[in-house]
C-alpha cells in the first residue's frame, strides 16, 4: 500500500470486505473458488502497489468496481480459450476425415497398380514395405543377392510412379492400412 504498508489498516480492509467482494465476483463467474482467487488477487495487487490508492469514493465501491472488472476479464479469457480449443479440435477432426476419405479413394488404384508389377518384384516390395524385412533378410529368404533386392525395389517404385503419380508415402500408408 504505502512505503510503510500499514498492516493493520490493510488487515481491517481485508477482513471487512473479503466475503462481500467474493460474493460480487461469484455472481459473475459462478465458481466459488475462482471468485475467492479473484478477490485474493485484488488484495495482493493492493498490497504490492507502491502508493496508497486515493479513494475518492468508499473502499467498498472501489473494490466492487475492481472485482466486477476482474471477474468479467476472467470470463472473457475463459471464453477465448474455450473457443480456441473447440476450433482446434474441429479442424483436426475435419482434416482427419478428409485424409481418410482421400486414402479410401486411393486404395483401389494402388491395389490395381501393385497387381501390375511382376510377381517376383511384388513379393520383394511387399516383404520390405508390409512385413518390414530388411534387404538382407529378403535376399536370404529368396536366395538372391542384396543388390538384386535393391534393384527390384527401385524398379517396383519406378513402375508404380510411372503408372500413376503415386508417392512412396502413399504406398507405405496403404500397406500399413492393409496390415491393420
Amino acid at each position: 500500500m504505502s512505503s510503510q504498508k500499514d498492516l493493520k489498516i490493510f488487515e481491517a480492509l481485508y477482513k471487512e470486505h473479503f466475503v462481500f467482494l467474493s460474493l460480487v465476483s461469484f455472481n459473475i463467474v459462478k465458481d466459488k473458488d475462482v471468485a475467492k482467487d479473484i478477490t485474493q488477487d485484488f488484495f495482493v495487487y493492493l498490497w504490492e502497489k507502491e502508493e496508497t490508492p486515493d479513494f475518492t469514493i468508499s473502499f467498498k465501491a472501489y473494490g466492487t468496481k475492481a472485482i466486477k472488472n476482474l471477474s468479467l476479464q476472467y470470463i472473457e479469457k475463459k471464453k477465448a480459450i474455450s473457443l480456441k480449443t473447440k476450433k482446434v479440435i474441429v479442424q483436426k477432426s475435419e482434416e482427419q476425415v478428409l485424409f481418410e476419405n482421400a486414402e479410401e479413394q486411393k486404395k483401389p488404384k494402388i491395389q490395381t497398380l501393385i497387381e501390375k508389377i511382376p510377381q517376383a518384384r511384388r513379393e520383394i516390395l511387399i516383404s520390405h514395405v508390409v512385413e518390414g524385412l530388411s534387404y538382407a533378410e529378403i535376399a536370404e529368404d529368396q536366395n538372391i543377392s542384396i543388390n538384386t533386392v535393391k534393384t527390384q525395389m527401385k524398379r517396383a517404385y519406378a513402375s508404380l510412379r510411372e503408372s500413376q503419380n503415386t508417392s512412396r508415402l502413399n504406398l507405405i500408408l496403404y500397406f500399413l492400412w492393409l496390415i491393420k
